[in-house]
């Protein structure tokens, strides 16, 4: 099942803001998303650069957002669990929550990837994304995708 997800910071597509990346504040950008399917948990996301020169690059993991969140605020702080028990996974820059783009050259694409799971996830915080997506096997809902871009100027 598709869930829709948005920002209100960038479209489909788009340019993200540099408020969001290394040249700018590097702040997490707002994400909304509706029409997560009947049965849902627990939400999970990754956030990654598929054109990165070492290959795909992680920017972000989160998991465990209880299921009737449908949004989360821009600027989601580093802290390894949130207020809502959600959990902050490790990035390729190898810390703890959002990291945003800085790509070494070239428009690369970023892509926000949600999933609506039927259990909450038994991870420590910390996990990283081949983690996560060990933990998902088998219990994906519902999934959905915004890719906004960027390049340093």
């Amino acid at each position: 099942m598709e869930i829709k997800i948005t920002s209100s910071a960038f479209e489909e597509g788009a340019l993200i803001p540099a408020k969001y990346t290394c040249d700018g504040e590097d702040i997490s950008p707002p994400l909304q998303w509706e029409a997560v399917p009947e049965g849902t948990q627990s939400i999970a996301l990754v956030s990654d650069d598929p054109d990165a020169p070492v290959g795909t690059w992680v920017h972000w993991v989160l998991y465990n957002l209880p299921a009737e969140a449908g949004e989360l605020p821009e600027a989601i702080p580093a802290d390894e669990t949130l207020p809502s028990g959600a959990r902050q996974g490790t990035s390729d820059f190898g810390r703890i929550g959002y990291g945003g783009p800085c790509p070494p050259s070239g428009t690369h694409r970023y892509f926000f990837k949600i999933y609506a799971l039927d259990t909450d996830l038994d991870l420590p915080t910390g996990a990283d994304k081949r983690e996560l997506l060990e933990a998902m096997q088998g219990h994906i809902l519902g999934e959905g995708r915004l890719m906004g871009k960027y390049a340093r100027k």
